[in-house]
């Protein structure tokens, strides 16, 4: 696990699954391959083999691999965390066994203390998998939506029995004009980052913005994105975005 994380809207991360398989248009540019080849290359054998090298970039190679070590760790911070569950994987990717996903979820449940924000893009696993889950209310479920291609996920979301759940609108590929919220509790938008980084047009920030005021939904703007995302910033409009859920304890 890692605190002082640079993620705009959490405080740590924990990556108890490592590796993945890229499944649409969000995927190609993750920077969790990138971060994986480098941790390869700085001799962390967690990573060993999880990326193939292809047109000069590094891409998942479909190798997911279980941490069991990692398990426990959260146990080990007494003092409350916000943590992204597997910022470098997908806990909901289809190699995960069930056995290990309820572990995780045991972990959540035993440490209260933190607020765990857990993402997907296998918004049919998750369906599937939620009545076989055990989930508590420090556990924040969310999906990927980069465009209107893949706003099919926010119905599986929906249908889940988590207790608070949350879009990731990033990296927005193209405008998201007619978003239903009903059950949607936070929405986090964002451009892409890093090199070869696709453009983010300043109207689908807004129109997303205005359907979260409109529908009272937590609006949060992570960034413009681009080869240097500190350079764009995230203001929107002469301000920053920062809302959390109604009612969480940030």
């Amino acid at each position: 696990m890692a605190n002082n994380s640079s993620i705009e809207w959490t405080e740590a991360t924990w990556n108890p699954v490592v590796g993945c398989t890229i499944i649409s248009p969000g995927c190609t540019n993750c920077y969790a391959m990138r971060m994986a080849r480098r941790l390869e290359a700085m001799g962390q054998p967690k990573y060993a083999g999880t990326t193939r090298m292809s047109g000069g970039r590094p891409k998942w190679n479909g190798v997911v691999r279980i941490d069991e070590d990692s398990l426990s760790l959260p146990m080990t911070w007494k003092v409350g965390w916000m943590i992204f569950v597997n910022s470098m994987s997908d806990l909901f990717h289809e190699d995960v066994p069930l056995a290990f996903i309820k572990r995780v979820f045991a972990t959540m449940r035993e440490t209260p203390q933190h607020i765990y924000q857990i993402l997907t893009k296998r918004a049919e696993r998750l369906e599937e998998l939620s009545p076989k889950l055990v989930w508590p209310q420090n556990v924040w479920m969310g999906v990927s939506v980069e465009n209107e291609s893949y706003m099919f996920r926010i119905d599986h979301l929906r249908r889940t029995q988590a207790a608070v759940k949350f879009l990731s609108l990033e990296p927005l590929l193209g405008p998201l004009n007619n978003l239903d919220f009903i059950g949607i509790d936070w929405v986090i938008a964002g451009g892409e980052s890093g090199p070869n980084a696709r453009p983010v047009e300043p109207n689908w920030i807004r129109s997303i913005r205005d359907q979260c005021f409109d529908a009272e939904v937590a609006f949060h703007f992570k960034q413009w994105g681009g080869v240097n995302k500190k350079k764009t910033g995230r203001v929107l409009d002469g301000r920053t975005w920062d809302d959390f859920p109604v009612g969480a304890e940030v």
